[in-house]
């Protein structure tokens, strides 16, 4: 795909590896919509990345205000070409400690606000591909999931539970929108040096990969010709080194 002037919207794009993925695109130049809880994170993002960036306060929890803020990125840019869900946080408890809310607020996010934040942004890219047509991209998706995704992990079954289901959404959507010539690709990180861990309860890892490292992989996956579909990614650290 063709990134210069593309639309890029990045959920979770306040820190992390949403951050990062933002930087990466506007490098690209594309202009990123990025969504984030915190306007006082995200107005100093504006200030720092300029025009190309366009700040958009927006909890993924709240389906109706996911649909509002991605058909408003629609109106105001003029389309969406990329998604890239992100957003996700995780809790670390024994299965017989964990609260409904913790829970409850894992799946909210991990898993249902990528729903919503899909439900949202594929008419609008359905809409591009009829008017791009066949010889073009109409969309792409990428969801960040996790390794947890592909292996479980003791006292983690909660965060384990969405990313084991958002594998699951992630190839059903795959094969339903490739039709449509829209791409979905879901990648799977290990340990990345990010304050992810702090907030699960978790010691960092030594060797975590960086939160650009995994940028740069969604940037590659998303850069790849028309023709050419990556669907699924799964990233680990090297023993001994970060990158």
């Amino acid at each position: 795909m063709d990134l210069h002037n593309a639309v890029v919207v990045v959920t979770g794009a306040s820190r992390g590896i949403g951050l990062a993925t933002a930087r990466r695109f506007l490098d690209a130049g594309a202009r990123v919509a990025g969504l984030a809880r915190s306007a006082d994170a995200l107005d100093q993002l504006a200030d720092a990345f300029g025009d190309a960036f366009t700040p958009v306060v927006c909890d993924v929890t709240d389906a109706d205000a996911t649909r509002a803020a991605i058909d408003q990125i629609a109106a105001d840019l003029g389309q969406i070409d990329v998604l890239v869900n992100n957003a996700g946080l995780g809790r670390f408890d024994p299965v017989d400690e964990q609260t409904e809310a913790d829970w409850g607020l894992q799946v909210d996010t991990n898993l249902s606000g990528v729903f919503h934040c899909t439900r949202a942004a594929v008419p609008h890219m359905k809409a591009q591909g009829e008017a791009r047509g066949a010889d073009a991209t109409a969309g792409f998706i990428v969801n960040v999931a996790s390794i947890a995704g592909l292996v479980g992990n003791p006292n983690l079954s909660g965060y384990n539970a969405t990313k084991f289901g958002l594998r699951g959404f992630s190839d059903a959507i795959m094969k339903e929108l490739r039709p449509f010539g829209i791409k979905v690709s879901c990648l799977y990180p290990g340990s990345v040096d990010t304050d992810f861990g702090a907030g699960a309860g978790t010691k960092p890892n030594p060797n975590a990969m960086s939160a650009e490292s995994i940028a740069e992989t969604v940037h590659h996956v998303v850069a790849a010709p028309h023709g050419t579909l990556i669907s699924e990614v799964v990233l680990r650290p090297m023993v001994g080194r970060k990158g």
